[in-house]
C-alpha cells in the first residue's frame, strides 16, 4: 500500500464520515514511516454522496450569522471542508509524478488531516442544530477550480491555497465577531480553530508555490498574478487580512496589483 493508494481510497469514498475516518487512518499510516509515495492516479472527480443537491452559487440559500442564516452558513462551511479533504489528497496523488521531496507529502497529509477534523467539528455542529450534512443544497465552485488547475501544480497552488483558502482568512475574524454577537460561542470557537490551521495551510501553499517557481526559474509574485489572470474565475479585491497573510508568508508583494488598484 502506497500513499497515493491511500489518497485514492479517500477520493473514491462516497460517505463523508468514512472519508474522514480513512483520512485519519491514512495520516497515521504515513506518519509511521516506511511507506512509499507511489504512482496511483486520482479519479477525475472525488466520489460524493447523493446529497447535497449541487446548485449554482446564485441559487444558494442566504447565509448569515443570525439565527435564520446560521445553519446555512455552517452547512456551507462543512461542504467547503469536505471538498478541502479531497483537494489535499488530490494534490498528493495528482502531482506525485512531479519529483517532489517527502516534505511536500508530509505537509499535504497534515492539511488533509486538519480538513477532516474541521469537517467533523462542523458536521457535529449541524447535528446540534438538528440537521445533517446534505440536508441543504451546496455548490460545486471549489471543485470547478480544481478541474481548471488539474494540469499544473503551480496553478493548483495559486488558486486553491493562495487564493481560496487565503480568502477565508480575510473573512473569518469578522464572522466570529458576528457569531458571538448572536450568542453562538460554539460555532465561533470552531471557526477560530479552523482559522489558526488555515494560516498554516496558506504557509504550506506559499512554501511549495515558491519551491516550484524556483525550480522553473519563475518570479513568484509576477507568476501568481499571471496565473490568476488566466485561471481564476472570481474577483480578488480588498480588504485583505494582511496580518494573517503575512504570518503565512504571503507578503504584500503578492497582492500589490490589487492593493494599488492596477486591475
Amino acid at each position: 500500500m502506497t500513499l497515493t493508494d491511500l489518497a485514492c481510497g479517500v477520493l473514491n469514498c462516497t460517505e463523508p464520515a468514512e472519508k474522514v475516518a480513512l483520512t485519519f487512518a491514512a495520516a497515521t499510516a504515513w506518519r509511521a514511516g516506511g511507506m512509499s509515495v507511489g504512482t496511483t492516479l486520482p479519479p477525475p472527480r472525488p466520489a460524493r454522496p447523493v446529497k447535497p443537491e449541487l446548485l449554482r452559487a446564485s441559487q444558494m440559500p442566504k447565509r448569515s450569522t443570525g439565527p435564520k442564516g446560521r445553519v446555512a452558513l455552517v452547512h456551507a462551511l462543512a461542504h467547503i471542508e469536505l471538498n478541502a479533504i479531497d483537494l489535499a489528497w488530490d494534490v498528493i496523488a495528482r502531482f506525485a509524478p512531479c519529483d517532489l521531496p517527502q516534505a511536500f507529502f508530509d505537509d499535504w497529509v497534515t492539511v488533509a488531516n486538519d480538513e477532516a477534523e474541521h469537517y467533523r467539528d462542523l458536521s457535529q455542529r449541524l447535528t446540534e442544530f438538528g440537521i445533517s450534512y446534505g440536508d441543504l443544497p451546496a455548490h460545486d465552485g471549489l471543485w470547478e477550480s480544481a478541474d481548471l488547475t488539474a494540469d499544473d501544480l503551480l496553478a493548483r497552488l495559486a488558486i486553491i491555497p493562495l487564493t481560496h483558502e487565503a480568502r477565508g482568512l480575510d473573512t473569518t475574524p469578522m464572522t466570529c465577531v458576528k457569531l458571538r454577537g448572536n450568542d453562538d460561542e460554539a460555532t465561533a470557537a470552531i471557526l477560530e480553530r479552523t482559522y489558526t490551521d488555515e494560516i498554516e495551510h496558506l504557509r504550506i501553499g506559499i512554501r511549495w508555490f515558491e519551491f516550484e517557481c524556483a525550480r522553473r526559474r519563475l518570479e513568484p509574485h509576477t507568476h501568481y498574478k499571471a496565473l490568476l489572470d488566466v485561471r481564476f474565475t472570481g474577483t480578488l479585491k480588498p480588504p485583505f487580512n494582511m496580518d494573517a497573510r503575512s504570518k503565512a508568508g504571503m507578503g504584500q508583494e503578492y497582492l500589490q496589483p490589487w492593493l494599488s488598484g492596477a486591475l
